[in-house]
């Protein structure tokens, strides 16, 4: 596959942030965008260049020309969007959080596996070099044996609707409160034994702020919080006996400090070229479909049902629900 010919379905904010990843790569291009607005879509397709500009979504996943199809609309549309794509046998690229809750996530990877179609989350923090490098660093042995990480990620967006109304999928965690649920993850693994957790609910019901606490069972610890009614410093620190590893930006790793005593021992720069960083998980899509490949190692299947079933037992907890929650109590 000489370029990897990808195929948007919504036209919001993160589907221009993938186009402007894009446009400078030999590797991969936006053939086409599908908006329910056909002037929108061809607005999207003449600001950028792109061949394709439909009106219907049924029409973008029945192009014979589309390798690969990534869904950037609210989280409440990504199961029926993604099943769309699947029902024509395209791959998908789904963005992160990867559905609703964990009952249509397992639908749609056990459809993916059934028909033999790729499908993976697009939760970018996953495919960036310096993502791998933190793990590196820390298995290196540079900080000492890891104990402690604590990961934070606010901005404010207390009267966007996607954050407000249930019927989106509103609230901190699906947006938020899944990155740094996942750097946990991506560097202390699925061992937990206990989970605490504090939640401020806002006026429509949905999750405006939350603090978690994981225990592990080999005594690692980590603290995490994600919100909408403040801005904060993003950051992603991971303390060990020796030091510690600091990551500036958890859900787009811009840079990496080492310390060790105290004292600055290695920093670490997002890569020169990167555009801005949208591109990694595309290209990541693209190596697995050339290898054949129906999930990425970079994003297990088992790791995106995982989350979304952690994120489903936090909302219970809470009592946020949405209305394909209809198995939740």
């Amino acid at each position: 596959m000489e370029k990897i010919k990808v195929g948007i379905i919504g036209a919001g904010w993160i589907a221009h942030k993938m186009a402007q990843a894009l446009a400078p790569l030999k590797e991969a291009e936006v053939y086409a965008i599908a908006s329910r607005s056909e002037y929108k879509a061809r607005e999207f397709a003449s600001t950028y260049g792109i061949p394709k500009a439909y009106g219907s979504y049924d029409e973008l996943v029945s192009d014979a020309e589309v390798d690969l199809v990534y869904i950037a609309t609210p989280h409440s549309h990504h199961y029926a969007h993604a099943r769309l794509a699947l029902e024509h046998n395209k791959a998908v690229l789904v963005e992160k959080a990867f559905t609703a809750n964990a009952r249509e996530a397992e639908e749609l990877l056990n459809m993916a596996k059934e028909r033999g179609v790729f499908i993976t989350e697009a939760i970018w923090t996953r495919y960036m070099p310096l993502s791998h490098k933190v793990k590196e660093l820390m298995e290196s042995g540079i900080i000492g044996e890891p104990r402690i990480l604590t990961a934070t990620l606010c901005y404010m967006m207390e009267n966007k609707e996607r954050i407000v109304r249930p019927d989106l999928c509103g609230g901190a965690l699906l947006d938020l409160g899944v990155y740094v649920l996942n750097f946990a993850r991506m560097y202390f693994g699925t061992d937990i034994t206990r989970t605490i957790t504090n939640c401020h609910l806002g006026p429509t019901g949905m999750d405006m702020m939350e603090s978690i606490s994981l225990s592990y069972a080999d005594g690692k610890m980590a603290n995490l919080q994600s919100g909408c009614l403040t801005l904060n410093d993003r950051q992603g620190i991971i303390c060990g006996t020796d030091g510690y590893i600091r990551v500036d930006n958890v859900n787009c790793p811009e840079l990496i400090e080492v310390w060790r005593n105290y004292e600055l021992v290695e920093r670490i720069e997002r890569p020169a070229d990167m555009v801005n960083g949208y591109e990694y998980q595309v290209l990541e899509c693209k190596r697995c479909l050339e290898e054949g490949l129906l999930e990425s190692p970079m994003m297990p299947h088992h790791e995106t049902l995982a989350i979304m079933q952690q994120m489903d037992a936090l909302r219970k907890e809470w009592g946020v629900k949405y209305p394909m929650d209809y198995e939740l109590i």
